[in-house]
């Protein structure tokens, strides 16, 4: 029942978190879809139940990292010169990639990003973005700034 409550309550949200994360709507999908479900399973073992919340986004941050390490392996042995084919969720997602502030945020380091999207998009706390990262308060800091510095030259660049 409190599973379905969060699900109901907070999957939109993880699922935008995890588009940004891992920049393709299917599999932030999934990755929030695996994390409900590993959730759900840890329900009884968990010690505090109202920081369920910040598992789960815990949980959605370390599996897009997982599928982002993955997704670069498979590119690095990938057979080259094969064309790809665009599918309609390419489609869409480029739309949303078209934007200079989502294109900045691809060229920044992964911590940065993770750090500005939890921040910014997500609306988090300097402890609840350090909890979903599994880093200290004063990394958040030094990353956010970092990234923001980064992002307003970019930005200042295409100006």
């Amino acid at each position: 029942m409190a599973v379905t409550a969060l699900y109901s309550a907070h999957y939109r949200s993880l699922v935008r978190l995890a588009v940004l994360l891992v920049r393709d709507n299917a599999t932030a999908e999934e990755v929030v879809q695996d994390t409900f479900v590993a959730l759900h399973g840890a329900w009884k073992r968990l010690r505090d139940t109202d920081k369920a919340l910040a598992y789960l986004r815990q949980s959605v941050v370390n599996r897009s990292r997982s599928v982002l390490r993955h997704r670069a392996v498979v590119e690095k042995y990938a057979p080259k010169g094969l064309p790809d084919a665009p599918s309609a969720e390419n489609g869409a997602i480029g739309q949303l990639e078209r934007t200079a502030v989502i294109e900045a945020l691809r060229g920044l380091p992964t911590r940065q990003r993770e750090a500005l999207v939890l921040r910014y998009y997500g609306d988090l706390s300097e402890a609840e973005i350090a909890g979903a990262m599994g880093i200290s308060k004063g990394a958040v800091k030094s990353h956010t700034a970092r990234g923001m510095a980064a992002l307003r030259t970019v930005l200042e660049q295409l100006s």
